[in-house]
């Protein structure tokens, strides 16, 4: 199995490598450990889901809505 660094995986997902970072000391990404100042990361590891994002609202459950 091959690693890759955060900047590796940063250009691979599209995100920054600050994001990868934190999403690898929030032990997000499964397999990943650090060697020194960087980080290993699988290279298969799949890029996980953005928690940040807020969940869209179905039209049939409408909320209140700002005009």
């Amino acid at each position: 199995m091959g690693f890759m660094t955060a900047s590796q995986a940063a250009e691979k997902w599209n995100i920054s490598q600050r994001r990868v970072q934190i999403l690898c000391s929030q032990n997000r990404i499964e397999g990943v450990f650090k060697l020194g100042e960087n980080w290993a990361i699988p290279e298969d590891a799949p890029k996980p889901d953005d928690k940040r994002k807020k969940k869209e609202v179905d039209d049939n459950n409408e909320t209140a809505k700002c005009d």
